[in-house]
C-alpha cells in the first residue's frame, strides 16, 4: 500500500504522489515514514527529504516546516522545497557567503541573528544536494 506524499511551499504544491517510503529530516535526527506509519505532527529543520517510488529514490533540499502522517497520506509544509535542477549553486554560494558576513558582524542577541543562522542552514542543505548529485 503506498503513501500519499504532498509536499507544500508558501509559493505551490511542489510535489503529490504516491510513494513507497520517505525520509524526513526531523529536529530530533531524520525518521522514515512507511505505510501505516503512526499518526505524527512534527517540525522538521532544514535538510534533505528522501522519498522512494518503484525503486527511485528521489530528494529536495527542503527549509523549516512541519510533517504531518495520518492514515498514510504524509503532508509536508515547508518555506522551501528545491530539487537539484532548482538549485542555482553559484547564487546559493553568493547568499551563503553574505549570510555568514552578516553573522560574523551580529550577536546571538541581535533580532536578525536566527535569520541568518536559518539562512545559512538552507544554504548549506542546497549545497549539498546540489553536489552530492553531481558526483553521482
Amino acid at each position: 500500500m503506498p503513501l500519499k506524499l504532498e509536499i507544500v511551499t508558501p509559493e505551490k504544491k511542489v510535489f503529490s504522489d504516491e510513494v513507497d517510503s520517505i525520509v524526513v529530516p526531523g529536529l530530533e535526527g531524520e525518521f522514515n515514514v512507511l505505510p501505516s506509519h503512526t499518526p505524527v505532527v512534527t517540525i522538521i529543520k532544514p535538510g534533505e527529504l528522501t522519498y522512494s517510488k518503484a525503486g527511485e529514490t528521489s530528494c529536495l533540499a527542503i527549509g523549516e516546516g512541519f510533517v504531518e502522517t495520518s492514515n498514510d497520506t504524509v503532508s509536508v509544509l515547508v518555506d522551501v522545497a528545491l530539487g537539484e535542477s532548482e538549485i542555482d549553486e553559484n547564487a546559493v554560494e553568493d547568499a551563503l557567503k553574505r549570510a555568514e558576513e552578516a553573522l560574523a558582524d551580529t550577536t546571538e542577541d541581535d533580532e536578525n541573528f536566527a535569520a541568518l543562522q536559518a539562512v545559512i542552514a538552507k544554504s548549506l542543505v542546497q549545497l549539498e544536494v546540489k553536489r552530492r548529485r553531481r558526483r553521482l
